[in-house]
């Protein structure tokens, strides 16, 4: 089973069992069911924005500095320009 294919089939078990419960073919109290379940998509909307949030930081928190792929950068630039100079281009 493909990565696509384990992802649709989570969203469509979530997806089922949750129109399920705002049905009430599953019964519960009438609490959770009035207050809990209409606004349950909208919690986990701001539960994965939230996680997705988390993690740009936490990305951006522990980004390394690589002066290695730098200095590598810059060479592999001045080669192109060297490359390109030598067929006509100007490329300063």
């Amino acid at each position: 089973m493909t990565r696509a294919q384990q992802t649709v089939s989570i969203g469509l078990l979530v997806s089922s069992l949750y129109l399920a419960l705002y049905l009430h073919l599953i019964p519960l109290p009438a609490l959770v069911s009035e207050e809990i379940i209409p606004v349950l998509p909208f919690w986990a909307l701001v539960s994965f924005g939230s996680y997705l949030l988390f993690k740009l930081g936490w990305g951006v928190f522990t980004f390394n500095d690589v002066p290695k792929a730098h200095a590598e950068l810059i060479k592999e630039i001045e080669l192109a320009r060297a490359d390109l100079r030598t067929k006509g281009v100007d490329v300063d």
